[in-house]
């Protein structure tokens, strides 16, 4: 399984360091997509931390018709659950683990590392959450679901979850969002969730909401 660390854009809200959010974009954008999102969370002043965003690498995804594009894993399908890229959806959360482990050799320590994603970062940070020892800080899910939802296991450490949908999302359905939130729960982890008149994408609202579960959870480090 390839577990090189992806490149990465970064912004730091404060010195020193203490926390570190690695946050995963969705289909066909880059690490840059949500980096002008983070004074929009107007997270405690003085907190130091780090927000981590990789680029995915190029693939071609079979739902596209097999153009290439940046992306955690591979789609067979507009209905995002069929024929499900386990070996893609692995290797991107192996990826996720070892920015994990990067924070850590740069002083962070799970217990002040979240993870973080949009649609299909979201599927690969929620993967990551029942498929990892870390006692991480918190996961954040934004427009997404739980990937390879029929294997998801108890894990033994169950972080915070920040999960938020739009009411009208076509690209992920409000009902596959539900049941994900429900296989979440079923597997012993605490969902705080939100719903938006919104459809694929991040509303004020929700920025707002984000930054007030971020900032206690960054007073709970």
């Amino acid at each position: 399984m390839n577990t090189a660390i992806p490149e990465t854009v970064e912004t730091t809200t404060g010195e020193p360091v203490t926390h570190s959010v690695i946050w995963l974009h969705g289909l066909g954008a880059d690490g840059n997509d949500f980096m002008p999102l983070v004074p929009e969370l107007r997270l405690p002043t003085g907190a130091g931390v780090r927000f981590v965003f990789p680029h995915a690498p190029v693939r071609p995804i079979t739902v596209n018709g097999g153009m290439p594009m940046r992306a955690w894993f591979d789609l067979a399908s507009p209905a995002i659950v069929e024929d499900e890229d386990t070996a893609g959806i692995d290797a991107a959360t192996a990826r996720l683990e070892a920015l994990v482990a990067r924070e850590n050799d740069r002083g962070v320590p799970d217990g002040r590392i979240l993870v973080a994603g949009f649609s299909q970062g979201g599927a690969v940070a929620l993967h990551l959450a029942l498929h990892t020892d870390r006692p991480l800080a918190g996961v954040i899910a934004l427009s997404t679901w739980l990937p390879l939802a029929d294997r998801a296991p108890r894990p033994r450490v169950r972080p915070p979850v920040f999960m938020a949908h739009g009411d009208h999302d076509p690209v992920v359905a409000p009902r596959l969002a539900m049941q994900s939130k429900a296989r979440l729960e079923e597997a012993g982890l605490v969902v705080d969730w939100h719903g938006y008149a919104m459809d694929h994408s991040v509303c004020r609202e929700e920025v707002a909401d984000l930054g007030d579960w971020l900032g206690k959870r960054l007073g709970a480090g």
